[in-house]
């Protein structure tokens, strides 16, 4: 008898197309209701309703109850595996070619589970990086004591964000721009900050996040690049 974890059973439930798109749908960090799941994989009620439980019954996702609603979200580790395997699948040009523009503001900036994605994304762990506040080797990304200064002086409580299950400082492949941006539970709070300052603003019907002029130009100056990283 074969022994140890069962990685055809979470593949064969991350691999079904159906499942695979509501998985994809619910890394937008927002929790959905199976009819909005349905309508995400391009099935039925009934057949959305089945898929879900297997999701559920493997802990990939979880569900509550409000009034006569049950809503459905990723779980931190959930989030952080389908990351691996999107930027896994981003570096190795695995990537699905959908008909119709491609929207530039998913591709300027997105949610990507709790954390800023697109050009935005990559640009702030770019100057990040540049202005010594993280030091990256390779895929390993460490917040130096200048980045804690840095962090700090946006009024982000830094003890908060530090967890046994969850690092503080994470690369995530970015799938539109094939370089990383910044996920953890600094990205989460980064994008919190951003958000909060009012300088930009979730769309409600897709996973952009829109940035008004007066956010953009802050947003500039606090994670300014050199040109040759803009570029």
């Amino acid at each position: 008898m074969k022994e140890g974890p069962d990685i055809a059973r979470i593949g064969m439930l991350i691999g079904d197309p159906a499942r695979a798109n509501m998985l994809t749908a619910l890394m937008a960090g927002q929790a959905l209701t199976a009819s909005e799941l349905a309508q995400a994989a391009g099935v039925a009620l009934p057949t959305a309703s089945a898929h879900l439980g297997k999701l559920e019954d493997g802990g990939l996702i979880t569900q509550r109850k409000q009034g006569r609603h049950r809503y459905f979200a990723l779980s931190a580790d959930t989030a952080s595996l389908l990351e691996s395997i999107m930027g896994f699948a981003a570096k190795r040009g695995h990537l699905r070619h959908r008909p119709g523009p491609k929207d530039p503001a998913l591709r300027q900036a997105r949610i990507c589970y709790d954390h800023l994605a697109g050009d935005l994304g990559v640009r702030m762990l770019d100057s990040l990086v540049e202005n010594g506040s993280i030091v990256a080797d390779g895929e390993t990304l460490d917040l130096t004591a200048h980045g804690q200064q840095y962090v700090c002086d946006m009024g982000i409580d830094l003890d908060a964000l530090r967890s046994p299950r969850r690092p503080l400082c994470k690369s995530c492949l970015d799938w539109s721009e094939r370089r990383s941006h910044l996920a953890g539970t600094l990205g989460k709070a980064l994008l919190g900050h951003v958000l909060a300052e009012g300088w930009a603003r979730r769309d409600a019907d897709s996973r952009a996040i829109r940035f008004n002029r007066t956010g953009l130009g802050k947003f500039h100056a606090l994670f300014p690049v050199s040109e040759a990283d803009a570029a």
